[in-house]
C-alpha cells in the first residue's frame, strides 16, 4: 500500500531495500545526431521505486566536497526531464533544516563521484549512514556512480589518497562486496582489485566497467545493467587454491 507523502502524493516504496551501484555518467551515451538526455538508469532506480510519473531524485554531492559548478551541471542535465530534483549539501552546514525527513520523502538518492573516503568521513560525522540507512530500509532506492558506488559495500580500489590507487576499507559494509568501478577505463583498477581480494584486504568484488551498473536486492546482488553494449561486470573471488579467479557477469541492456 502506499502512502501520502507531504504535498499529498502517493508513492509505492521499493518492495525490498534497493541500491544500484554503478559506474554509469548522469547522460546516456550519445549517438550521432541525437540530443544529450539522462542515463536510462534512473527511469530503472524510479521504476524500482515504485514512484510516480514525477519522480523525486535527491543529489548527493559529498564525495566532490558540494562543489557548486557540479551540483549546476547536475540540475541542468536533469532539466527538461520527468524528475524532481533535489540535493542535499552538507558544506558548509547542511542546506535544508531536517535532513531524515528530506531523505525519507524521496523516490531515490543518488550519490556522485569523487573521493570515497572524505565521503565516508562526512556522513559519519553527520550521522548520514543512519539516515540513509532508515532510507533504505523504508524503500527508498540508493545509488551512486563511482565513490557513490563503492560507499555501499566494505570497500574499494579507490584514488581518495593520490594518483596511486589504495585500498579502501572503510565503506559503509552493508554490502559484504568489494566494489570495483571504472574496471575498463582506468589501468590500475583490475590488477589493484585483484590484489586486494587475493590477500584478503577485500572479500569477494563486484566491479563494473563504464556504463554498467549492479542492482542489489537487500544484499544480493540481483542482475548488472549497461547503458551501453560491449561492457560487463565481474565478479573476483579467490579461490581455494589461493588464486584469484574474475567472472563475467553479462548485463542487461537498459533501454
Amino acid at each position: 500500500m502506499g502512502s501520502a507523502d507531504t504535498d499529498g502524493r502517493t508513492t509505492v516504496p521499493a518492495s525490498e531495500p534497493t541500491i544500484l551501484a554503478t559506474s554509469m555518467g548522469i547522460h546516456a551515451p550519445r549517438r550521432a545526431g541525437e540530443a544529450r538526455r539522462v542515463n536510462p538508469v534512473f527511469d530503472l532506480a524510479a521504476e524500482l521505486a515504485g514512484a510516480g510519473p514525477e519522480p523525486r531524485i535527491c543529489f548527493l554531492n559529498q564525495a566532490e566536497g558540494d562543489q557548486p559548478t557540479t551540483l549546476a551541471w547536475v540540475y541542468e542535465a536533469f532539466a527538461g526531464s520527468r524528475f524532481r530534483m533535489t540535493h542535499l549539501a552538507l558544506f558548509p552546514m547542511p542546506n535544508v533544516d531536517d535532513v531524515r525527513a528530506h531523505l525519507l520523502a524521496q523516490d531515490v538518492v543518488w550519490v556522485g563521484g569523487g573521493s570515497v573516503a572524505n565521503l565516508c568521513a562526512v556522513w559519519r560525522v553527520h550521522g548520514l549512514g543512519e539516515i540513509l540507512r532508515e532510507c533504505w530500509e523504508a524503500g527508498v532506492v540508493l545509488g551512486g556512480v563511482s565513490a557513490g558506488s563503492i560507499c555501499w559495500h566494505a570497500g574499494g580500489a579507490t584514488d581518495s589518497f593520490g594518483t596511486t590507487l589504495r585500498g579502501f576499507t572503510d565503506g559503509l559494509g552493508w554490502l559484504p562486496y568489494g566494489n570495483g568501478v571504472h574496471y575498463d577505463s582506468e589501468d590500475q583498477r583490475r590488477p589493484l582489485m585483484h590484489r586486494l581480494v587475493g590477500d584478503g584486504t577485500l572479500p569477494t568484488a563486484h566491479c563494473t566497467d563504464d556504463g554498467t551498473g549492479l542492482l542489489y536486492r537487500g544484499d544480493r546482488l540481483v542482475e548488472a545493467v549497461a547503458d551501453r553494449e560491449g561492457v560487463s561486470a565481474y565478479e573476483v573471488s579467490r579461490g581455494p587454491d589461493g588464486n584469484v579467479r574474475e567472472t563475467p557477469i553479462a548485463p542487461r541492456l537498459l533501454g
